[in-house]
Order: structure tokens, then C-alpha cells, then sequence
């Protein structure tokens, strides 16, 4: 019996959700705020194993599961999203499950 893949779940914009989708942005970021950080810098590096996009909230918006190899604070890239100040990095790997 394997280990049951703990993934975290996370609603992005068209623009973002299609560019992680099509394999081009391979970070996600979040602020360092005390909500993220409860889910985010909270657990382990090991707590969770993929994130599954959803672009929207309804029921049936397009979803995308992509491994996820680490989270970490830092700057990102300003031309994937990321504001100038310090954020959670999401790295993101392979594509487990396109739309």
C-alpha cells in the first residue's frame, strides 16, 4: 500500500492557471501573510506533495496538478506575477494531471 499524495489546492486567475498549464511558469507565489503562512510555512517541507489549480470557483472550472518540489520564501519574477516584496515561492515540477 503507497503513501496517499497530499495536495494543496489553490484558485489562480486565466492568465496564471495557462501559463503553469502549458508548462511556462513553474513558480506560483503567495504573500507573507499570517493566513499563508499557516498553510504554507507552517508544515513541513514534506507536507504536502503536488498543488491542483483551479481557474475560478465554480464546480466544473479547469483544474491542472503539478508536483510541487518546494516552498520557500523569497523575490520572484515580476513577469510571472510576483510583487517586488518578499513572498512564498511555491517551485513547481512536472504537470501530474493537465486539463
Amino acid at each position: 500500500m503507497g503513501r496517499i499524495m497530499k495536495v494543496l489546492h489553490l484558485t489562480l486567475k486565466k492568465k496564471w492557471f495557462e501559463m503553469i498549464a502549458g508548462g511556462e511558469k513553474r513558480e506560483e507565489y503567495r504573500e507573507i501573510k499570517p493566513y499563508w503562512t499557516r498553510r504554507l510555512a507552517d508544515f513541513s517541507a514534506d507536507e504536502y506533495d503536488a498543488v491542483k489549480f483551479r481557474n475560478g470557483y465554480r464546480p466544473d472550472s479547469p483544474t491542472v496538478t503539478v508536483e510541487l518540489e518546494g516552498i520557500f520564501s523569497g523575490f520572484g519574477r515580476k513577469e510571472w506575477g510576483a510583487p517586488s516584496e518578499r513572498v512564498y515561492i511555491l517551485r513547481l515540477g512536472r504537470i501530474l494531471q493537465a486539463p
